[in-house]
């Protein structure tokens, strides 16, 4: 068996995650399995969404996180790593110059990508190959700072796009007017053609939802288990839902914001249903480093 390590890095505009993921190789088939996710919260959205900046502070925790990053990557001996930032980067006005400064610092180097871009990373989880071929499924990815949406019609994908609406923007007052509007027209046009389309959610607060909402069930929820779970978590207070629902600061601020944008989603498209299969960028990228990988070995042999 042939076993190997990559790593994938996703500065978003709430947190940066290092994913560590081993790929085995065996008899023809290939298995993705994951081996740690460090988690760091610096919340480049909050600088980037109000100021256009990120503020030095925040520069600097960004310094120490991705020499951290570059540390761990050697100790574990990976194969290939990328490193990309969403909306908080693209957003922010000094964003190429910190990206400069990383690649001279940590030596590691950042792509910033756009908001479709990071559609197709997720899109390259293979979500379609595990899905129901007679139905279709609506890809949710809630960030801090974007949306993006993409409809698998009868497994093919059909639409695709990202949209500037995220938990942090909600947070601070700073979603774009007419962004909502935007989503439920898009919704509206492409979802009348399709059969009962159910969503599948990725992001850490829809995996927190679907934990408190139905923890013993398998990892779906209906709209109005979903729903039932907003009203009671939208009457807690911020300190009564990190003590009391056992969430981090940064995640008991931002989880009502995630749940109004997946319950106004499964409106506008008339789903029943959420499926939480525990996937996000990081996952993409790995699956994108092993395929280029693999292509370089046959060009190679």
């Amino acid at each position: 068996m042939k076993i190997m390590k990559f790593a994938a890095i996703d500065i978003g505009s709430n947190a940066i995650r290092l994913l560590f993921m081993n790929v085995f190789e065996e008899g023809g088939n290939t298995h993705f399995k994951k081996s740690s996710l460090i988690r760091v919260p610096i919340r480049l959205g909050t600088d980037t969404f109000i100021d256009k900046f990120i503020s030095p502070a925040k520069e600097e925790k960004m310094i120490k996180a991705m020499k951290a990053f570059r540390n761990l990557m050697e100790v574990h001996e990976i194969v290939s790593y990328r490193a990309c930032a969403t909306s908080a980067m693209r957003e922010a006005a000094n964003g190429i110059d910190i990206i400069k400064r990383i690649e001279k610092e940590a030596n590691i180097t950042i792509d910033i990508i756009a908001g479709k871009e990071e559609a197709s990373i997720i899109f390259d989880n293979k979500i379609a190959d595990k899905l129901d071929p007679s139905r279709d499924y609506l890809y949710v990815d809630v960030g801090g700072g974007s949306t993006e949406i993409t409809l698998f019609s009868k497994g093919i994908c059909t639409f695709s796009a990202s949209f500037n609406v995220g938990t942090i923007k909600i947070l601070r007052d700073c979603v774009p007017k007419g962004e909502f509007i935007r989503i439920k027209e898009c919704l509206l046009d492409v979802c009348p053609n399709c059969e009962d389309v159910e969503i599948i959610g990725s992001g850490g607060n829809i995996n927190r939802l679907v934990k408190l909402s139905a923890p013993k069930k398998d990892k779906f929820l209906s709209y109005h288990e979903l729903k039932y779970i907003y009203e009671e978590l939208k009457q807690c207070s911020q300190d009564e839902l990190m003590i009391g629902y056992d969430m981090n600061p940064d995640r008991a601020d931002v989880i009502i914001p995630a749940a109004t944008i997946f319950l106004s989603i499964m409106e506008w498209a008339k789903a029943d249903k959420i499926h939480v299969p525990k996937i996000g960028v990081t996952d993409g990228i790995v699956h994108q480093l092993y395929k280029e990988y693999k292509s370089k070995t046959l060009l190679i042999s």
